[in-house]
């Protein structure tokens, strides 16, 4: 008897699975992702660093200096993997991870956790974009582009299961090694360089060209970028609702990145929730955000995505609020709904950035952008979060951020609700259809993967 063909992927056409060899590169970038993304140090790498003798201002200040960082170092990343190709570059970004990891247990002082957090950001800032590259243009090759998507989701939802099953054996481990968190970072950051080191050789990359032929390629592309990153600022300046959007954006990053990742351990510490339970709490603010990320469509229809924005970002702001008022519990579950809104509003602020791009406009490079003036503010505001909490004012640091928060979405409103700026200006209609929510929110694009996207509480 003759075997049923296999059924097609509904919406891609395919009639076969992948081959031998896109499965390798599926099943590899999954343990890299799962890997290179496994700090097990960020529930409590702040008490950590109080426990070696550093100030509040001296811990936030190297927080800046990492988001500056890496504002610099996402420029030229892109450069350098076209020049040694995406899978050197997921090797480079992978070694560079292990030696930062390494760092705060070979010194843990100021200067060896500031070198802990450039190399971070050096070693993010190599693989952000490159590993899904390579992805992309591995299935390509093999011809197995429709499963891509499926690929680069599984991947995402294995490397938020880990943190979910990992952090809350960070306390324990801790106690019985006190750096056993950067160890394990280290360790699992050298797993990723195996599964980097086995990926296969594209086809078509490399290979047969001269020194003199890589360096004129390499000032072609060098000037293809400049021109991009010409276009993408021309564009930011043209379009009022692009620019604005962007700007409505800055409130959800930096108050879910400086809450979750910088005032996370002050919070708990502050209401008398033990270190021990910090990797706990953070595994089931994971989850919150994990499940609501994947599910935009629970939002109702009838409002546009831009007011959920506007909804959402008060949701957070309202959320930090709260916290000066509750007890270990409430904060507890108030650090979950923050995750919450958090994950519900990065899919939606993310199709609104797409929406808002003009036609034939550099996407990716307009991105990074975005994500250039998002980590600007966030350095801004880690040196604001230090200066409160060496004066011991982290009450009044929560409600002055809801304010700010509140202050800047009124601006927003009115100058939407004035006629001043129109929606659609970046060439696209930037107000989605009421079912755009449901049909595709929460499905980036692959010029969206990376740093930013790939899961919560990423540095």
């Amino acid at each position: 008897m003759r075997p049923l063909p296999r059924r097609p992927h509904p919406g891609t056409g395919a009639d076969t699975g992948p081959t031998d060899t896109a499965r390798r590169i599926i099943r590899l970038n999954y343990g890299f992702q799962l890997l290179f993304n496994l700090l097990w140090w960020m529930p409590v790498f702040y008490a950590y660093q109080k426990a070696a003798g550093l100030s509040d201002g001296q811990i936030f200040g190297i927080q800046s200096i990492y988001y500056v960082a890496f504002c610099l170092f996402e420029i030229p990343t892109g450069l350098i993997a076209d020049r040694i190709g995406t899978r050197n570059c997921l090797r480079a970004g992978a070694v560079v991870m292990t030696a930062a990891n390494l760092a705060p247990v070979v010194s843990a002082s100021y200067t060896g956790f500031l070198v802990h957090f450039l190399a971070i950001a050096a070693g993010r800032s190599l693989t952000s974009g490159a590993a899904s590259a390579y992805l992309y243009d591995g299935l390509r090759a093999e011809k197995c582009d429709e499963h891509y998507l499926r690929a680069e989701g599984t991947a995402r939802a294995l490397g938020l299961a880990a943190k979910i099953v990992c952090w809350p054996l960070v306390g324990p481990l801790m106690a019985v090694v006190h750096a056993a968190p950067y160890v394990l970072s280290a360790a699992s950051a050298a797993g990723s360089l195996a599964c980097a080191v086995m990926l296969p050789r594209l086809a078509g990359t490399g290979g047969g060209r001269g020194k003199a032929a890589d360096r004129a390629d390499g000032g072609r592309r060098s000037g293809a970028f400049l021109r991009d990153a010409g276009c993408a600022l021309r564009c930011v300046a043209s379009s009022r609702w692009l620019a604005l959007v962007m700007v409505q954006g800055v409130a959800v990053f930096t108050l879910s990145r400086i809450c979750q990742v910088n005032l996370f351990q002050p919070i708990l510490l502050e209401n008398g929730i033990a270190e021990a339970s910090h990797g706990g709490v953070l595994a089931a603010m994971t989850v919150a955000e994990a499940v609501a990320s994947a599910r935009p469509q629970w939002l109702s229809r009838r409002l546009p995505p831009v007011a959920w924005i506007s909804i959402l970002s008060l949701a957070l702001a309202g959320t930090l609020a709260a916290m000066t008022l509750g007890g270990p519990w409430v904060v507890v579950a108030l650090l979950c709904l923050f995750a919450a809104a958090t994950g519900f509003a990065f899919p939606i602020q993310r199709k609104l950035v797409n929406d808002a791009v003009p036609a034939h406009a550099p996407r990716a490079t307009l991105l990074s952008v975005e994500s250039i003036v998002d980590r600007a503010v966030c350095a801004l505001a880690a040196i604001a979060a230090g200066a409160y909490l060496s004066a011991g004012h982290l009450d009044a640091l929560l409600w002055h951020s809801a304010l700010a928060t509140a202050v800047l979405l009124g601006v927003f409103q009115l100058l939407l609700r004035s006629g001043v700026v129109t929606r659609g200006q970046g060439g696209q209609q930037a107000a989605a259809p009421p079912g755009a929510l449901r049909a595709g929110a929460g499905a980036p694009k692959a010029a969206d993967t990376g740093e930013d996207g790939s899961g919560p509480r990423t540095l």
